[in-house]
C-alpha cells in the first residue's frame, strides 16, 4: 500500500473542513482534495508544512507508512517456487 495520507482524520479531529484548510494553506480545494482523498502521487514540503502548521500536528499524525501485503495474500493466491 506504501504511503497513506490520514488528513481526513486530523480534519475531523480538529473540527476544520476541506474548504477553510484550503484558504489556510493557499492551496486549491481540488488539489487539497486529492491529497485527502489518497490520491496524490507527491506532496512538497512546503505544503506538508502548512497543514502541520494549520492543523498543530506533526508530519507523523498526517503520513503513515503500510507495508505492502505478499502477492498471494493481494490475489488470493499461492505463490509456487519450483
Amino acid at each position: 500500500m506504501g504511503i497513506v495520507v490520514n488528513l481526513d482524520v486530523m480534519m475531523a479531529k480538529r473540527k476544520i473542513g476541506l474548504t477553510q484548510l484550503a484558504e489556510q494553506v493557499d492551496l486549491t480545494l481540488a488539489n487539497l482534495s486529492i491529497l485527502k482523498n489518497n490520491k496524490a502521487k507527491a506532496v512538497r514540503f512546503s505544503t506538508l508544512e502548512a497543514i502541520c502548521k494549520a492543523l498543530d500536528c506533526q508530519p507523523g499524525d498526517i503520513l503513515e507508512y503500510v507495508p505492502s501485503q505478499p502477492e498471494e495474500a493481494e490475489t488470493g493466491k499461492e505463490a509456487h517456487h519450483e
